[in-house]
């Protein structure tokens, strides 16, 4: 790492990730100047930026986005969301941690089967009008649900984008994935509603008038155009079923979602710019300038080297590549996008694998995963489906500031990749 723009690239990306983290500049100039300035400086270039699937903008992350949150923006439209909000409230009776424990369990689920993104994109809109009506601050549960969604998507190979890379990587399967990682999962979501009930303990207040409000409503008022949920309900079906059965269509979820989003409004008598204008256009930009700047360091070599002093630094012992790579995969992914962290250290941990004698059902690659998925909870952008939700609140003028996130991020990410250290240990070293 010694050429001049591996240091610049260092540079750049420190200057970047301070102004986002001020907040006194808004965190997609921050993200675009910084990327800006890498391919100004040569830390990458045109080619590498755009096209390499490697270091470059990933496509799919953004395309994927973008068709869902149209799917989302036509669906707004015929009160399903109303409807949701108000049968969630009932059924909690109007208690405030009764509905966000609801909303914990059903992200962490759904975030199971479909990617974490998808999820937020779903439940963020129900979650607002929730609060709403109850006269709730909303960042609390946002920001819970974003934790649940990154924790459920552990669970499954198509739950969160890494996990898709650490399968093709290892050779793992779906099953592989429900039998090592789901049972964590689970522990860790029930961890979570307890965490919240504490973290978030001032902001859970019964108010029982507004309360009996909305117990006194009828939920099925609340559906605008029928005509167009039922249309809307069935291509979001048809997203789905392309989502789980990725593993024998071969269709990329952005490419499900970009079809799904073309045939509803297709079919249905939503004026494109209609759909649209709910599209989160700043996050979009984000993410991009965000990829740009984290594919220059790989491109400049930065993320290699410290891939590879993780794995140099584990002294011949297995226990102690786990825990290393557990917990240093928890950390940088906190710091950078975990999806192109997970890319380069793939390989590495494939050599570690076999350097132990493990097959391709390796402690090591669950290790990966959990670091990996788990860490993103650490900080305000340390995955996709964070970033996704402070767009939201943002845009209905709830915003969540980066280091708000961050203090609950920080304890939850803590505790659930402690106690994943202690499963770890428990599962394949001391009843092995």
């Amino acid at each position: 790492m010694s050429d001049w723009h591996s240091w610049a690239a260092i540079a750049v990306f420190v200057v970047a990730y301070a102004a986002i983290i001020s907040e006194r500049v808004h965190r997609t100039a921050a993200a675009l100047a910084g990327a800006a300035v890498m391919l100004t400086i040569g830390a990458t270039d045109d080619t590498s930026a755009f096209f390499d699937e490697r270091s470059g903008i990933d496509w799919n992350v953004v395309f994927l986005l973008l068709g869902m949150m149209a799917i989302v923006g036509v669906l707004r439209q015929t009160g399903l969301f109303e409807y949701l909000a108000i049968w969630a409230v009932k059924r909690a009776r109007g208690k405030p941690f009764r509905v966000m424990t609801m909303l914990i369990v059903i992200t962490a689920f759904a975030s199971a089967l479909l990617d974490n993104v998808t999820t937020v994109l779903l439940v963020a809109p129900v979650t607002l009008l929730v609060c709403e009506r109850l006269a709730l601050p909303a960042a609390p549960f946002l920001i819970a649900e974003v934790l649940a969604s990154n924790i459920g998507g552990t669970a499954t190979l198509v739950g969160d984008p890494p996990n898709i890379i650490i399968a093709s990587r290892g050779g793992l399967t779906f099953n592989d994935f429900l039998v090592h990682l789901a049972p964590i999962a689970v522990v860790l979501t029930a961890v979570l509603v307890v965490l919240c009930r504490m973290m978030f303990r001032k902001a859970l207040v019964y108010d029982e008038d507004r309360a009996g409000e909305v117990m006194a409503l009828e939920e099925r008022e609340a559906i605008r155009d029928h005509r167009l949920l039922y249309q809307g309900l069935a291509v979001l079906a048809l997203v789905v079923f392309g989502f789980v059965a990725h593993p024998v269509l071969h269709y990329a979820p952005s490419v499900v979602a970009l079809l799904g989003a073309g045939l509803l409004i297709a079919i249905s008598k939503v004026e494109t710019g209609e759909a649209l204008k709910e599209v989160e256009w700043p996050t979009l930009a984000f993410f991009a300038g965000l990829f740009i700047m984290v594919g220059s360091l790989i491109e400049t070599g930065v993320i290699g080297e410290i891939s590879r002093a993780l794995a140099d630094a584990t002294g011949g012992s297995e226990l102690g590549a786990v825990m290393l790579l557990l917990f240093g995969s928890a950390v940088l992914s906190g710091v950078v996008d975990n999806i192109p962290y997970v890319a380069t250290m793939a390989p590495i941990t494939a050599d570690l694998a076999h350097g132990f004698g493990g097959d391709g059902v390796h402690v090591l690659w669950w290790a990966l995963a959990l670091g990996a998925d788990l860490g993103g909870n650490a900080t305000a952008i340390g995955a996709s489906a964070n970033v996704v939700v402070l767009g939201i609140a943002e845009r209905n003028r709830q915003p969540i500031s980066f280091w708000q996130f961050t203090r609950y991020g920080l304890v939850v990410t803590a505790v659930t990749v402690a106690l994943s250290a202690g499963y770890l240990w428990l599962r394949y070293f001391a009843l092995s």
